[in-house]
């Protein structure tokens, strides 16, 4: 037997079983239904807002306060987004 036929019949058994293991894996996960979909976009959803919001008023409050040459509220309203993407992120990763 040539041993590129044997390599070839290997790759594709290994092929074939790691399609089969996944989907196994699959067929025994359990199902997500449309109301998971929406809590998520939810959670998400308020993942970034909230920060965002706090950020903006924490801003406009060092704006009366300590008013400087720059913004404090857009600086503030840029962290808080950059926070609350971060945070959406980790939650979405840890769904997966």
């Amino acid at each position: 037997m040539d041993k590129s036929k044997k390599n070839d019949g290997d790759f594709f058994y290994r092929l074939i079983s790691e399609k089969e293991n996944q989907k196994l894996k699959s067929l025994g996960e359990k199902k997500r239904t449309e109301w998971f979909g929406l809590g998520m976009f939810g959670m998400v959803g308020w993942s970034v807002t909230v920060p965002t919001f706090l950020g903006t008023i924490g801003g406009i409050w060092l704006d009366k306060n300590y008013p400087q040459s720059f913004s404090w509220t857009i600086t503030c309203l840029i962290l808080g987004l950059g926070a609350g993407c971060f945070i959406a992120w980790n939650w979405i990763n840890k769904q997966d």
